[in-house]
């Protein structure tokens, strides 16, 4: 994993070198063994390395045998071996042994088409002397991010992280309203932007061309769902197909230089994937969990049962509400966005757990939620359209219970009365393309009346949302099962933008960690997309095929535990008796006067309640609201109010390659 930076300018003469060094100086966390630049007429690529593979000559930029292609890369190629031996036998000469140089290759040989032969996690910028022309390219699930602000003066530039575009001084530091607007509706900005007015990000599974004549943004792969699965494959065959294809996307998620170990929660997921790396490929597994001092977001107690079975080296870190209020800053610079939960907070936490342990790289279970139907957005979605064929029914909505039987359990009749009365909100609007997701956003937009007049006013409505929500939805979608659709827009909205973004890359990057997914090799999400929706989603049973496979690796009482979502400490974690100072600083009338984002008088009300009840008692929706308005107030100071770039690297620290 690296950091990479660039621009090209086709106009007037400017110190590129100058400008890259100040861009890959606010990223040295991203690579801090080794930085390399680029520079030849109008284009400059800049390299921040962190050595995985190829420990001893993989520095980049790298290029071809005449230096007419060059490329800077930030991610893994795991078919890397493979690839590089069918470009020997046509005649391509290496001098690195890096999975890095099979792209410039790759390049010479199909041009854009090369991404189709790449299994792997990656962000790329490559030169193409003789045409003038620069590619950006993006992994297919969007697992590496790539930022660029383009301008109309035949002038781009790019970086592996938003503050490196900030360097430079072209590109603007203001909000964009709308963005912020969306985040505080779905927890991300939609499409391709960002928070950032300007600034932009390449889509998942998208490729960019830029030269003189034009800047345009292809797709290359995108998400489907087979309407037609094979009726004729058994349970039992499906079930097969999937565990080959699990074992061989572990199997090259291994490969690599320098140690790799793995993140264990106790859950299914990241147990399957500890089990099946100790079990077929590395006897001493290392592994790496968080627990809470809150029981209520605590797993150690099914970590302990995963590691007894697994029998790895284990190492565990205990996140308190203080650990969170404390390094919550540090979250949201590394972060680049506001935050609805502080969820990244304990990752950022265990990544420098492995961090200290001497590990770079480490496997986990993101994404096997969304492509194999773990959430229960998704059982919401089954049973509200199951109620809604009968919506006067009384024993339909009992189905409920089944997704939230600590409510239910309590008998308390008034909340169960208001979960029914919530779930019922639009029950009959079926018809709507994000009918899975209406509930969601409907709550969650509600903390829009904490907004200023002047950010409401140029801001989306709901219904505005909506429409742009749909829009971006591909001309098959109404093909797909219910069940497949709302996998859809959670795979390609929550997933990239939140996840394996604020929660994956950044919280790991930040102490120079990189994460690696089995689950979003993209046969096997491929091959998810074949598979029936009954064995994705059994009745009301989450995961059914995956659990089916991971029967023969993982104890039976972790298969069948009851699925506890990924959650942290909110409120609570600000308005302590120990509390932060800066919570106190950034959320004072003044201060939030100053940023013009919110209401000054409704974000005093919040305060004060939070202050009374210890943050403790507030409903998720004031949860939500306290977190986005703190985080906002950071997100500003770090990168809007008062940007203070990090030092450039100097001349001496930095490789500088030459034609």
């Amino acid at each position: 994993m690296c950091g990479i930076a660039g621009l090209v300018n086709f106009r007037p003469e400017e110190n590129k070198q100058s400008l890259i060094r100040r861009m890959l100086g606010q990223m040295r966390h991203r690579g801090p063994d080794a930085a390399g630049l680029f520079v030849d007429g109008p284009v400059g690529l800049g390299h921040t390395r962190l050595s995985i593979i190829d420990l001893n000559s993989g520095n980049q930029p790298i290029c071809n045998e005449d230096q007419t292609v060059w490329v800077t890369f930030n991610g893994e190629i795991f078919n890397y071996p493979e690839l590089q031996k069918d470009l020997k036998a046509k005649g391509h000469q290496f001098y690195t042994k890096s999975d890095t140089e099979v792209l410039v290759h790759l390049y010479e040989e199909y041009g854009c088409r090369l991404f189709q032969f790449l299994n792997g996690q990656f962000a790329f910028a490559l030169w193409d002397k003789k045409r003038q022309t620069l590619l950006l390219g993006r992994d297919r699930m969007g697992i590496r991010p790539l930022f660029y602000s383009c301008n109309a003066n035949q002038r781009l530039v790019f970086g592996s992280e938003i503050k490196a575009l900030l360097a430079d001084p072209a590109v603007p530091r203001q909000l964009d309203p709308q963005s912020l607007g969306d985040i505080f509706t779905c927890w991300t900005s939609l499409g391709s932007k960002s928070v950032f007015e300007d600034i932009f990000q390449i889509p998942p599974g998208c490729y960019a061309l830029f030269s003189k004549e034009k800047f345009s943004i292809e797709p290359y792969w995108t998400l489907s769902f087979d309407s037609e699965p094979d009726k004729k494959q058994t349970l039992e065959q499906w079930t097969g197909e999937l565990s080959d294809l699990l074992l061989d996307a572990t199997r090259i998620r291994l490969r690599a230089d320098v140690p790799v170990g793995a993140y264990l929660s106790g859950g299914l997921d990241s147990t399957f994937i500890s089990a099946m790396i100790k079990k077929k490929f590395n006897n001493r597994l290392s592994t790496f969990s968080i627990g809470f001092a809150d029981k209520r977001f605590d797993e150690t107690l099914y970590q302990k049962t995963a590691v007894e079975s697994l029998q790895t080296d284990h190492k565990l870190i205990q996140c308190t509400h203080e650990d969170i209020g404390r390094i919550f800053p540090e979250v949201i610079y590394h972060a680049e966005t506001p935050l609805l939960r502080t969820g990244p907070a304990p990752l950022y936490l265990l990544s420098g757990l492995v961090r200290r342990s001497d590990f770079k790289v480490v496997l986990t279970g993101e994404g096997a939620d969304e492509i194999f139907a773990g959430y229960n957005i998704f059982k919401e979605d089954k049973v509200r359209r199951f109620w809604a064929k009968h919506p006067d029914s009384k024993l339909r909505p009992r189905l409920l219970e089944k997704l939230y039987p600590y409510i239910f359990s309590q008998g308390n009749s008034k909340n169960q009365r208001f979960i029914e009365q919530f779930f019922k909100k639009d029950l009959k609007a079926t018809d709507s393309p994000v009918y899975s997701h209406l509930l969601r956003w409907q709550n969650t937009h509600q903390l829009h009346s904490f907004f200023s007049k002047p950010l409401r006013a140029a801001t989306n409505t709901l219904e505005q949302f909506n429409t742009r929500a749909c829009a971006a939805l591909p001309p098959k979608f109404f093909s797909f099962e219910p069940l497949s659709r709302a996998q859809y827009i959670e795979s390609t909205l929550f997933l990239p933008n939140y996840l394996l973004s604020s929660q994956g890359d950044r919280m790991a990057m930040a102490n120079s960690i990189e994460g690696r997914f089995p689950f979003l090799d993209h046969r096997v999400v491929e091959l998810a997309g074949r598979i029936p929706v009954k064995m994705r989603l059994n009745g009301l049973e989450e995961k059914f095929i995956l659990k089916q496979a991971a029967k023969n690796f993982i104890p039976d009482q972790l298969v069948k535990r009851p699925k506890q979502p990924y959650r942290a400490p909110t409120s609570q974690c600000f308005f302590s008796k120990s509390g932060p100072d800066y919570v106190a600083q950034l959320l004072s009338e003044k201060a939030i006067s100053q940023t013009g984002y919110f209401n000054p008088k409704r974000v005093a009300g919040l305060v004060s309640k939070c202050r009374k009840q210890g943050g403790d008692l507030l409903s998720e929706r004031e949860n939500m609201a306290m977190v986005g308005i703190l985080s906002t107030q950071l997100w500003d100071h770090f990168f809007v109010s008062d940007f203070s770039a990090k030092p450039a690297y100097e001349e001496n620290e930095i490789q500088l390659f030459s034609l």
